[in-house]
């Protein structure tokens, strides 16, 4: 009988390993089609204009609310903090810094998977339900170029932005409680974060991460939609792993681009 659970236990293992790499390729291709069928969509532009609205400008809300709080918080905490240090005017340098280069980007994708990546997900899954995807390939359409390839362009070139703006409105908040409510004085507040954060150094690997979360959680959004079963237990169950995959993805590549960028600091 032990034999037979070790037996069992390692047939599952082997087969979720298996299906694993399968799901991998398939992955690979299914982004190497994007790829290939992006020149289409590149030349009716207003197909990924309309898609930026729907993923970049509808999140600006939940980016902007978001970025003002939690830039609040790095406020009230870096204050905390520092002043235990004598060192209140780096307030703004630690606010800056904090979101420029780590919180700005990885939060706004997580908050972009959330919001935009399970929408497109749902959004492809019901197409392929509903036998539009079907239909399109019938009447001769590509769907990889008429559907899939603007909303992954629309993606990369959405996160950026939202990251930018979710760094600014927080260090706008962390402007508000540290220099208005708290009192600290603002000359210090923006000398001290002007001659600590970098242009290169902080700025420019903080749009590289933005660039490659944008690319990762849009992605992974097509590729679960995409492949998900055509059925509403399907369509579901794509949404929640577009969800968890991205934000376990997203933390693993910070870490790792985190690694190259600052590792000869």
């Amino acid at each position: 009988m032990a034999h037979r659970k070790v037996g069992f236990g390692l047939r599952g293992i082997g087969h979720a390993v298996v299906n694993g790499v399968g799901r991998l390729g398939y992955a690979s291709r299914f982004f190497l089609m994007i790829l290939i069928g992006s020149g289409a969509s590149f030349r009716r532009i207003h197909l990924t204009i309309r898609e930026i609205y729907f993923t970049g400008v509808m999140s600006l809300i939940i980016i902007l609310v978001s970025g003002l709080f939690v830039g609040m918080v790095l406020g009230l905490q870096g204050y905390e903090t520092l002043q235990k240090y004598g060192s209140e005017s780096a307030l703004g340098s630690l606010v800056a810094l904090s979101l420029v280069r780590e919180l700005g980007p990885v939060l706004a994708a997580l908050l972009f998977a959330s919001r935009a990546g399970s929408a497109i997900t749902a959004e492809i899954g019901l197409m392929k339900a509903t036998e539009q995807i079907a239909a399109m390939e019938m009447m001769a359409v590509d769907p990889i170029s008429r559907v899939v390839a603007p909303r992954f362009w629309a993606g990369v070139t959405s996160m950026p932005l939202l990251a930018a703006m979710f760094s600014a409105v927080g260090v706008f908040g962390g402007y508000l409680v540290g220099v208005v409510f708290i009192g600290v004085d603002v000359g210090s507040f923006w000398s001290q974060m002007e001659a600590a954060v970098d242009f290169r150094q902080d700025i420019v690997n903080g749009v590289i991460k933005s660039v490659v979360f944008g690319i990762a959680v849009t992605a992974i959004a097509l590729f679960e939609g995409y492949d998900a079963p055509p059925t509403a237990e399907g369509v579901s169950h794509a949404t929640t792993r577009t969800v968890v995959t991205s934000a376990l993805v997203v933390l693993g590549l910070d870490f790792i681009l985190t690694v190259f960028m600052f590792r000869g600091v």
